[in-house]
């Protein structure tokens, strides 16, 4: 049967999830602009340069790739929720290899079961944001073909613009609903602590929040990214070598 750690260690794993996503939704995290939110940017000035050129097979090909990414991680889920129910059937062998691990607590088949139910709830959750993205990434790649050439640009700026939102707005959605499962099977990784223990699956959980939190606002990627005066090395005179980075952090010395 279920314990009372176990009851605790299940609440701190939601709200941490929770937590965590609540901190993604706001703009900064210690004066620090998340890489995801960066990211948000990038997608911004990538749509708007696409205006600015009538063949767009280059873009063509960033959408296929957004795609493919996603699919292969819906596939991905797939077959992990298929390895769960495998694993239903294996019960016995799974009583016999606990019984000769240390510090596992096995609390009986119906919790086992229940842990295995709630790791395929996890890829089932996953799967059904990666389909979602995927779905969202295509009509994305719709409202993309929408996007006027560069004279239908050029006479009609304003609709030009809004066509280009409009790609935008669905691109960024589907962008979070392509985190929102990553991050999904990200924690799983952090759940299958708990089938050696209540108190390993808060400490799994506290290391991926942790490794998650990191890179989101303290990684190399997102120095990146960010904005900043170009390298000693880079000799264009129309460039300005004392531009300030955009997040207030100094990061002089980093690139």
């Amino acid at each position: 049967m279920m314990t009372t750690a176990d009851y605790i260690a299940l609440a701190f794993f939601a709200c941490v999830w929770a937590g965590y996503s609540w901190l993604l939704k706001g703009r900064t995290f210690f004066g620090r602009t998340s890489l995801t939110h960066a990211m948000t940017e990038r997608r911004r000035d990538w749509i708007y340069n696409s205006l600015r050129r009538d063949l767009k097979m280059i873009d063509t090909q960033i959408m296929a790739g957004l795609q493919n990414g996603t699919a292969f991680f819906a596939s991905t889920s797939i077959f992990a929720i298929g390895s769960c129910f495998a694993l239903l059937g294996a019960t016995e062998k799974v009583d016999a290899v606990f019984a000769d691990l240390p510090f596992v607590f096995h609390s009986g088949h119906a919790a086992f079961e229940m842990k295995v139910g709630g790791l395929a709830a996890l890829f089932g959750y996953a799967f059904f944001k990666f389909g979602w993205s995927y779905r969202l990434f295509n009509y994305c790649t719709i409202l993309f073909g929408a996007i006027p050439m560069m004279r239908d640009t050029e006479s009609d700026v304003i609709a030009a613009e809004r066509a280009a939102e409009r790609v935008i707005r669905m691109n960024v959605i589907a962008g979070s609903h392509f985190n929102e499962g990553l991050r999904a099977i990200f924690l799983s990784i952090g759940y299958l602590g708990w089938f050696i223990n209540p108190y390993v699956f808060m400490l799994t959980t506290a290391i991926v929040i942790f490794v998650l939190t990191r890179r989101q606002f303290f990684s190399e990627a997102r120095l990146a990214i960010m904005d900043a005066g170009p390298p000693s090395n880079l000799h264009l005179s129309a460039l300005r070598r004392d531009m300030p980075s955009n997040d207030g952090n100094d990061l002089t010395g980093r690139l």
